[in-house]
């Protein structure tokens, strides 16, 4: 599994860990694994490296003000909030209503980072994500060759 120092120095610790929630929470583990685990973290890694790099200051931006937003309204870091706290965040920032200042629109952002996230875990496995063709058995795709 990934870990926050093989990822890092693209985002903070702090933003590779808001993140990494943030890709399970839209990618949950149910019967596969969540879309972490699935390598999602390790897809976006190697895009920020390439085709995402112009979108690393939105990534940083939108995720340092996302926990603000976490601190403003639970008082605690967007990780640590229980997970009805961190969907319900989500939500208002899916639909606009933010209660600090966004440099980068938030619903926007959040669209933007489920877009990707949805990318890494149905990528051809070679992009780093869809570990072990986890979405392609999921969705019944058979893999030849």
């Amino acid at each position: 599994m990934d870990t926050v120092e093989q990822l890092a120095p693209m985002l903070s610790a702090q933003q590779w860990a808001t993140l990494r929630v943030l890709v399970d929470l839209i990618i949950p583990a149910d019967d596969v694994p969540g879309g972490w685990e699935a390598g999602v973290g390790e897809y976006l890694r190697r895009q920020f490296q390439g085709a995402l790099q112009p979108a690393l200051p939105l990534y940083r931006d939108g995720l340092d003000a996302l926990e603000r937003e976490a601190h403003t309204r639970g008082g605690d870091s967007f990780a640590m909030l229980d997970s009805g706290a961190q969907e319900a965040l989500l939500h208002q920032i899916e639909v606009g209503e933010v209660l600090v200042e966004w440099s980068v629109s938030a619903a926007g952002f959040f669209a933007m980072v489920v877009e990707h996230v949805m990318e890494g875990f149905y990528s051809d496995p070679a992009n780093g994500g869809n570990r072990g063709a986890v979405a392609w058995n999921m969705i019944g795709f058979e893999v030849h060759g």
